[in-house]
């Protein structure tokens, strides 16, 4: 046998085993992707939900403000001041 077809023989084995180690290693890249892919929509999937648990926190914290405003200015003293005004200006209506 000629020493060039041995070498080459070699060379064949050697770029056959680095093709057959490369489709492994990228079909296993591409299950990892895949993967990845899969989790990265269920965390996105799930903070969506929170965001829109926040955001029904956020309004009802806001109808909670109002109903307290509406709560202690119908009680406040400025308020009772301007019904007492009322009260005197009928008063003096009725006259």
């Amino acid at each position: 046998m000629h020493p060039l077809t041995i070498i080459f023989g070699f060379i064949l084995i050697i770029v056959a085993l680095a093709l057959g180690y490369a489709a492994l290693a990228h079909k296993r890249q591409l299950a990892y992707k895949e993967r990845k892919d899969a989790l990265d929509r269920d965390a996105a999937k799930k903070l969506d939900g929170d965001s829109d648990a926040q955001r029904e926190v956020m309004e009802l914290r806001e109808r909670i403000k109002v109903l307290e405003r509406i709560a202690t200015d119908a009680n406040s003293s400025e308020s009772l001041e301007i019904k007492a005004i009322s009260a005197e200006i009928e008063k003096l209506r009725d006259r």
